[in-house]
């Protein structure tokens, strides 16, 4: 496999997690979930950040207007500027609206039914997700994709599993919900869904309709938080999340700090963006 290179917070936070003897039971009382499919510490917390702002918005990409994510699916159905669009392009390709999210993030794209797994892999982790080169897989019906079809990722039981070098026709259809996950030590997992089908030209690449806005995360003290605090992330939730000025006194220093960024990877692994 190709080796990776791993940037220097990312490699110092393997290292730690890769040597939990050396460190106090507390920092990873959550030792359990090492083996877990899932971490979700990070998730949590943003999940109770998400609970004190307003939903998060992002851009329509045809008419440049704001929506909330629980009603960007429905603008999408009936957006003049896009079904306008739409009706100009007399192409005969399949093409599919798909949807991602992760608690306050989201994000609605479409690609041609003729694209493979792999293709919108690599969609997902350019878009949110790659930090060191992990495996990753999608749960589709009663299979497994994985991004190595070499490897055994130990699936479900009574589930197989396959590689993603197939067209993402052969498995999805509008209505279906699936899911991803990325990096099988500390896993981000997206909640998928088809929503939707129509004809046109071929695209040319994947191609993003509207996704939301870097959601307003704040600091206890209640200023912008600016970075996250890999240590106190699994522990203290919410007060993980730092401004500039709590940053600079914050108790574990420096090297454990991530940057705040819009994806649902924050604070995990090696994640800058």
């Amino acid at each position: 496999m190709q080796e990776v290179a791993i940037c220097r917070k990312g490699q110092a936070l393997r290292e730690r997690w890769d040597n939990l003897d050396s460190f106090p039971r507390r920092t990873f009382s959550r030792k359990r979930n090492i083996d877990a499919p899932e971490w979700d510490a990070p998730c949590k917390t943003m999940k109770n950040q998400e609970n004190k702002m307003k939903k998060t918005e992002g851009i329509c990409k045809y008419c440049k207007k704001s929506f909330a994510g629980n009603a960007i699916a429905r603008h999408l159905s009936s957006c003049r500027d896009k079904i306008d669009a739409n009706l100009q392009d007399g192409g005969d390709e399949k093409i599919f609206l798909i949807s991602a999210k992760a608690g306050p993030f989201w994000v609605y794209f479409e690609a041609n039914a003729s694209d493979k797994l792999k293709q919108i892999d690599s969609f997902l982790r350019k878009l949110w997700l790659e930090c060191c080169g992990h495996l990753s897989a999608f749960n589709i019906g009663n299979n497994y994709y994985n991004s190595d079809g070499d490897i055994d990722l130990d699936p479900i039981p009574g589930k197989g599993s396959k590689s993603m070098n197939i067209v993402i026709g052969a498995v999805l259809s509008p209505g279906l919900a699936f899911s991803h996950e990325y990096d099988f030590g500390t896993t981000t997992k997206l909640d998928l869904k088809c929503i939707s089908e129509r004809t046109g030209n071929k695209l040319k690449q994947t191609e993003i309709l509207a996704r939301n806005n870097l959601p307003d995360f704040k600091c206890v003290c209640g200023k912008p938080a600016k970075e996250i605090c890999t240590e106190c992330l699994w522990e203290k939730g919410p007060e993980a999340l730092l401004c500039k000025g709590c940053a600079k006194s914050h108790e574990c220093g420096d090297e454990m700090f991530l940057p705040v960024v819009n994806s649902p990877r924050m604070g995990m692994c090696g994640y800058t963006g």
